[in-house]
């Protein structure tokens, strides 16, 4: 049993990384801006308040578990993407003050920064929209920054270029920096395997100190 703190609970994939980690056992404390937003109901689920973006909020949050996970998103309206970045440097710096006491992190990611060729990533890709090459470009900022982070363990877990709601299956591949791709060059999990995937490495950690991805 491994005890958790999720920071955005709530969100598509946030919600789905708690029920997978709550099905195998796992204490999960939900960190939300307001408490009363989430009604999900397990004996292993602690709802708390709590600010990513406030240093002293996330130390206090992380003292005493084991992983701290990060599902905060950038989807959320124009502006949102820049709690990406602010979020990563909030949590190291949280997590410092703790010490040899710090647990992991472990951060969803963004799949934009992937390389599709050598020196070609999925946001070179012509006709992306502006909105979600600012989300593709906060995600890379916030790796960009964790990748110069050696007093906390981090990782940071990117999924395939379409991640939506659907199927449980429990198996995926992985990749480090390269996106992955079937047989016919489609890259897509589903956001529950997705977080199979991630309590995969709570469990489990093969990826302390760098990226990976994954997909079906």
């Amino acid at each position: 049993m491994t005890k958790i703190a999720l920071f955005g609970a709530t969100g598509t994939i946030g919600q789905r990384v708690r029920d997978e980690a709550l099905s195998r056992g796992h204490e999960v404390t939900a960190v939300v801006r307001d408490p009363a937003k989430l009604t999900a109901d397990h004996p292993k689920l602690t709802v708390i308040s709590g600010d990513v973006l406030d240093p002293a909020s996330v130390a206090a949050v992380a003292e005493g578990q084991d992983v701290v996970v990060s599902a905060v998103g950038g989807g959320d309206g124009p502006g949102h993407q820049r709690l990406i970045p602010a979020a990563a440097r909030s949590l190291v710096a949280g997590l410092r003050t703790l010490g040899d006491r710090a647990p992991r992190l472990i951060a969803v990611g963004g799949a934009g920064s992937l390389e599709t060729a050598p020196g070609v990533r999925v946001w070179d890709a012509p006709g992306l929209p502006d909105w979600l090459l600012q989300i593709m470009h906060a995600h890379g900022e916030a790796l960009d920054y964790l990748r110069t982070v050696g007093d906390v363990r981090w990782t940071s877990l990117s999924p395939a270029a379409t991640i939506e709601p659907g199927e449980r299956t429990g198996t995926y591949r992985t990749g480090d920096d390269e996106l992955v791709t079937d047989a016919d060059g489609n890259s897509y999990i589903t956001a529950e395997d997705y977080a199979v995937a991630l309590v995969d490495e709570v469990e489990s950690p093969r990826h302390v100190g760098r990226r990976f991805t994954v997909a079906r």
